[in-house]
């Protein structure tokens, strides 16, 4: 049974999560409608934000190994992971607000400014991103605990994350008409930073690391390959997360563009995704429920085949709020599973790799988890850039204005694109993947055979 200081921890880390996913949600999926829809870049300016984004998402993605080894060597009356969790709260809350500033710049001179600030907002989120994800497989060697903390954790973020789908358009059309549309998503950008830092410092504060393992020495930079590359199971849920997550972001981003030019109605698009909202907190609910009953591998295969489903009568579904929602719902609860489950994945694989490799490398391998979500948002990024150069929806200004083969492309790459890595990445789970229960707790009991792990309980 879980002790006071669990349920202390349980909550005050997961509470960090909501303004941490409002201001990621704003980034991830409104950055470009930002760009396109109130900026109004041309076609050519678009295409070299595009690339930039790829190319500083792929880069960041690389540092946040480099992040995970020095989070893992710093030694501190704070802990390893406070320090950094602190100071990239700051420095990313700092390069939002200025990704949200409109400078006035010309073409040539908004490339230059941008591709730097969007390069130090990305290696700031990772300053934070990497302690952060890190701190919560150091909190607890249970698996069913991990994965309650994972399931409350995303809870909060999944209302981070709807509470910007749900408010960003008609708060900044509000705002809009009053200091005008980019003053208002500048007022939005600082809004959610200040949530953020909020709930970022009740982890802070609230939050306390308990001694589970023998303190280790530090990692040296030639090593960090090693941890990552010779992990096998690390590898491979790495892999079939990046499928799945390109296929989630290139969804999720599409959502403005579908209301408004599909659908006909931008403004719908906010009832809808508080409907999508409820089936994700609704997922996330039930998961440790379900666990209860069923085993991981059981749930992973429920939740792709609610994804497929949902795809499949969501392409088909004629343009009724109504009717689009069912489908959606089946869609999003079943991603609520599977975010939990790769999140208690790559929590597993630290076991692992400290079982095989004789040493426990908590932030390096958890960096992999926001490796995987920045190259799937930056694919995911790309993805819908160019969908929206090539079909003309960068250009258009009503629905109108799209042609029929246009409307049809952008629906095919919107949902069929992203049914097939959620199968692909499915598959590379069933064929590669085998931390089940019973070697999980063959792990831990091997670990501490050899006296890696020390006492478990916890006491305030």
């Amino acid at each position: 049974m879980a002790s006071d200081l669990s349920n202390k921890n349980k909550w005050t880390f997961s509470v960090g999560t909501l303004g941490r996913d409002m201001v990621y949600t704003l980034i991830s999926m409104y950055f470009i409608f930002y760009l396109t829809e109130v900026l109004d870049l041309s076609d050519l300016v678009l295409g070299w934000v595009a690339t930039l984004i790829l190319v500083a998402r792929l880069f960041d993605a690389v540092m946040d190994i480099v992040m995970g080894s020095i989070v893992d060597n710093t030694r501190s009356r704070w802990g390893h992971f406070k320090p950094w969790i602190l100071a990239g709260m700051l420095a990313s809350g700092l390069f939002t607000i200025l990704l949200f500033t409109d400078m006035g710049l010309n073409d040539t001179a908004f490339i230059v400014v941008f591709a730097g600030i969007y390069l130090l907002w990305g290696l700031s989120w990772t300053m934070n991103d990497i302690p952060y994800w890190s701190l919560m497989p150091a909190l607890t060697l249970d698996q069913k605990e991990r994965e309650k903390i994972g399931s409350l954790a995303k809870i909060f973020a999944t209302v981070g994350l709807f509470a910007v789908v749900v408010a960003i358009i008609p708060v900044t059309n509000s705002l809009g008409g009053v200091v005008g549309d980019t003053r208002a998503w500048f007022i939005f950008a600082v809004a959610v930073v200040i949530i953020m830092i909020a709930g970022q410092s009740v982890t802070l504060i609230g939050t306390k690391e308990p001694s589970l393992v023998i303190e280790q020495e530090k990692v040296s930079l030639r090593q960090i390959a090693s941890v990552v590359v010779k992990n096998d199971q690390l590898l491979w849920t790495a892999i079939a997360m990046v499928t799945f997550m390109t296929g989630y972001i290139t969804l999720t981003t599409f959502g403005t563009y579908y209301f408004k030019y599909l659908y006909g109605d931008e403004n719908m698009y906010s009832p809808f995704g508080a409907v999508l909202g409820v089936g994700m907190i609704t997922g996330y609910v039930i998961f440790p429920f379900l666990r209860k009953k069923f085993k991981r591998r059981t749930l992973y295969t429920i939740a792709t085949s609610m994804i497929v489903a949902g795809y499949v009568l969501f392409y088909f579904s004629p343009m009724n709020i109504v009717i689009i929602a069912i489908p959606a719902l089946m869609l999003f609860v079943g991603c609520a599973f599977v975010t939990v489950l790769m999140l208690v994945f790559i929590s597993d694989t630290i076991d692992y790799g400290h079982w095989k490799l004789g040493r426990r490398n908590t932030a390096i391998t958890f960096a992999l988890q926001p490796f995987i979500n920045k190259v799937g948002a930056a694919l995911g990024a790309q993805i819908v850039a160019i969908t929206l150069i090539v079909t003309g929806i960068n250009t258009a200004e009503t629905p109108a204005d799209v042609s029929e083969s246009g409307l049809f492309t952008m629906k095919i790459v919107m949902m069929g694109l992203p049914l097939l890595l959620t199968l692909i990445g499915y598959a590379i789970y069933r064929w590669k993947y085998r931390i089940d229960e019973t070697f999980h707790a063959h792990i831990l009991q091997d670990l501490r055979d050899r006296g890696q792990l020390v006492d478990e309980t916890m006491s305030d």
